[in-house]
């Protein structure tokens, strides 16, 4: 029988490497049962016709006359909007790719949690934004969270899960981003095509400018503390501008325990859609003779403040890392439109946080959480005049 597989935000990188590697596969193996875009119809369509999909979601209306188009002379079911989104997760699958990009990715994960089912996790804000409630879904349904981000991933090769005592600490590794010599009085004068310039990954523009500011190892210290239940204080990060260990697991006894390849996101794409067994991927196998050589180094938090904001969120705990989230989205977004400057990304996001520091809120559960993020959104807006 082929593996249903669904892959929510199929056209940006993550969805477009995972289609790469069914492409690749064994005729049959696979059946591709629903995919997403938010306003990218016309690859969207491309990728529907070409894999022979059942579904596809739309997450904005702006493009939804040309996606009906593309596809009007198949079968091909399309939704438009947020619960169209919702509605590819809830389609039977065996495999679901989550990779929309941001908060707006926390529902359409949620309803493929709930299917009981092995999910890729690639958005990590949905353990930043609803770390307890996506917990308490995998445990309530069984499904099994197999993490895409490259860090994750490598400590979930090499965790001994069953033996949580015997873990010392997690360290994940950070290549340093574009701006780990970049001089400091400069910092302030960065523009946002510089930022997307990443000298090791290919990524969208939102991950590329988190990992400048390196809120994205923020992201991912709160992301990993849910996944793998282990405090703050017991989560390392150091910058490996290589990007060849890509996180390691050290031990009460002293070994340390690391995971290395080539950095190419198809190798723990591979992994995810595999597991439990490995299945091939089309990535350039690591030859050790060839590397000049591993470097670490310690993270620089006055060059990076946005990283020491996440752990201060991760600590404070309550709506902190949903806010913390929130707020960058929109930092994010205006210095991509020239609005910010890049320093003032963590500017915005710390003034948010202060803002509503003790934030409550009456709802419960998603409703609680999507509450809380637009109220950041908003809060981090009002704020975002005072930077100007």
């Amino acid at each position: 029988m082929s593996r249903r597989v669904s892959i929510l935000g199929s056209t940006g990188s993550i969805g477009r490497n995972t289609l790469d590697i069914l492409r690749r596969a064994e005729t049959g193996t696979y059946k591709v049962i629903a995919l997403t875009a938010h306003n990218n119809a016309k690859l969207l369509a491309e990728q529907a016709i070409e894999f022979d999909a059942e579904f596809v979601a739309l997450g904005s209306e702006d493009n939804a006359a040309d996606l009906k188009g593309y596809l009007k002379d198949t079968s091909i079911e399309v939704g438009i909007g947020p619960e169209a989104l919702k509605e590819a997760g809830r389609r039977p699958a065996d495999f679901t790719m989550a990779a929309i990009i941001g908060a707006a990715g926390l529902e359409p994960t949620l309803e493929a949690v709930r299917q009981g089912i092995h999910i890729g996790l690639a958005n990590k804000e949905c353990l930043v934004c609803a770390g307890d409630l996506v917990m308490s879904e995998v445990a309530r349904s069984e499904a099994v969270l197999l993490p895409v981000d490259s860090e994750h991933n490598a400590i979930f090769q090499v965790l001994d899960q069953d033996n949580p005592k015997s873990v010392r600490r997690l360290i994940l590794t950070a290549s340093g981003g574009p701006f780990r010599t970049f001089p400091l009085k400069d910092m302030g004068n960065i523009k946002p095509e510089d930022a997307l310039k990443h000298p090791v990954w290919n990524m969208g523009a939102k991950i590329s400018i988190d990992s400048a500011t390196m809120m994205n190892k923020g992201l991912e210290l709160i992301e990993a503390a849910h996944l793998f239940n282990r405090p703050s204080a017991e989560i390392d990060v150091l910058i490996h501008p290589q990007s060849i260990v890509h996180s390691m697991v050290e031990y009460v006894d002293g070994s340390v325990l690391s995971q290395m390849g080539s950095p190419d996101m198809r190798t723990p794409i591979a992994y995810a859609l595999g597991w439990p067994s490995r299945i091939e991927a089309p990535v350039e196998r690591l030859d050790l003779t060839k590397l000049s050589g591993l470097t670490f180094f310690e993270l620089d938090q006055d060059r990076f403040p946005a990283f020491g904001l996440a752990r201060q969120a991760l600590e404070s705990g309550g709506h902190a890392p949903n806010i913390l989230n929130a707020a960058n989205e929109i930092a994010v977004a205006a210095f991509l439109d020239r609005k910010l400057e890049f320093t003032q990304i963590s500017e915005l996001v710390e003034s948010t946080l202060s803002a509503l520091a003790g934030e409550t809120c009456t709802a419960s559960g998603i409703e609680q959480i999507l509450a809380v993020d637009a109220l950041a959104r908003r809060t981090a807006t009002d704020q975002m005049k005072r930077l100007r």
